[in-house]
């Protein structure tokens, strides 16, 4: 389960280093990430992202328009990402202009995932969650 709070160093070109903790829930060298809601990058382990996509993928294709166009978005904006020996990758600028990153980030567990925020972002976003909402 993913879990914690934790904030990597952004390299040059949107590299970043995976924490230890996160590396090893990933359990290897490969993971999906995906444009997230609210402004972030969500990244799951491959296995996991079978499982959060297969009931959408079991939508009917040509019946279920809603289904249609959740499947785009899911799908359209996911990538497989390897990491290399030290756990590092780079983020695809798309998905770091969309997560409004332009410098330091803030990476958090969210149990079957885990998100990749702006630091600036996560900030506001977390003092929505504390008053309660």
């Amino acid at each position: 389960m993913f879990l914690g709070t934790y904030a990597p160093n952004v390299m040059e070109k949107g590299r970043v280093a995976l924490p230890k903790k996160i590396r090893e829930e990933l359990g290897g060298g490969r993971m999906v990430l995906t444009v997230g809601f609210d402004s972030c990058i969500f990244g799951f382990t491959e296995k996991e992202w079978e499982n959060v996509t297969r009931p959408e993928l079991a939508r009917p294709l040509f019946s279920d328009k809603e289904g249609r166009d959740l499947r785009r978005k899911m799908c359209s904006e996911a990538v497989n990402i390897e990491l290399d020996s030290q756990g590092r990758f780079i983020i695809p600028i798309r998905m770091m202009e969309v997560a409004s990153i332009r410098g330091e980030v803030v990476l958090i567990g969210a149990g079957d995932h885990f998100e990749i925020w702006s630091k600036n972002v996560w900030s506001e976003y977390k003092k929505f969650l504390e008053k309660g909402a």
